[in-house]
């Protein structure tokens, strides 16, 4: 058996902001707006926690079809949190990463990610990467067209290609993969997120709402994880004797 004191790389799908602003008859931009609050209380617990990669699906290449002022104020918050909180990240030596495309992306957005990757790309820290305008089943069909360019350009042997290969055509080349998943808002699905990243990483799924995530939400998850036996498809001692 296998268990690790704390995981390595925790990715969370960030759900429940609208329900949590629904029951509390607030408009869906002040749960988004909470939201904020609880990313920055996430990235704090995970420094304090000894977590060395933290990734965090921030919005998906299926976020597009909601409303139209839904999304204005998502990109707005999005904004301010770049502009407002880069220079602390950067203090905390936090290294940011971001995963997904730049297609149909404000190009303010885009430059305030790339200013914010480039800005923190010596740090030592916490690796955060943020998923933009992310989906996986995209990502997968990229690193496959980009692999099919080059064999048709006789740059690569067809049977060279295997899973290591595969991976460092992903957006997360070089990242370790999620030991655990987290996702809020006590729905149980993985909602076209790192599909192949998370093979083998455990799942914790809790009915908190992404606004109401805390150090002690955070801590209890990880406690969970704690308690699992990782077995990566072999045997533990338990079963192999």
């Amino acid at each position: 058996m296998e268990r690790v004191s704390v995981p390595r790389h925790v990715a969370i799908i960030m759900d429940g902001n609208g329900r949590w602003a629904a029951q509390r008859g607030f408009p869906r931009v002040e749960g988004h707006r909470r939201g904020v609050e609880s990313v920055r209380v996430c990235v704090r617990a995970a420094i304090e926690f000894g977590v060395s990669h933290l990734t965090l699906y921030s919005f998906s290449s299926e976020n597009w079809r909601r409303p139209k002022e839904e999304i204005f104020d998502l990109m707005g918050l999005l904004k301010r949190f770049l502009r407002r909180d880069l220079a602390e990240l950067h203090e905390q030596n936090v290294k940011i990463k971001v995963i997904g495309t730049e297609t149909g992306v404000d190009q303010e957005i885009v430059m305030l990610n790339r200013e914010a990757v480039n800005l923190t790309a010596r740090n030592t820290g916490l690796q955060l990467t943020v998923a933009f305008n992310y989906g996986a089943r995209d990502e997968i069909v990229r690193a496959a067209r980009e692999l099919a360019v080059k064999v048709q350009c006789g740059e690569l042997d067809p049977a060279a290609i295997g899973t290591d290969l595969f991976e460092t055509h992903l957006d997360t080349a070089g990242l370790p993969e999620p030991d655990l998943l987290i996702r809020t808002g006590g729905n149980q699905r993985i909602s076209n997120f790192l599909l192949w990243q998370c093979a083998y990483t455990e799942f914790v799924f809790v009915d908190a709402f992404w606004p109401e995530f805390t150090k002690d939400v955070f801590a209890a998850a990880v406690a969970e994880f704690q308690s699992r036996e990782r077995r990566f498809g072999g045997l533990t001692s338990r079963y192999s004797a």
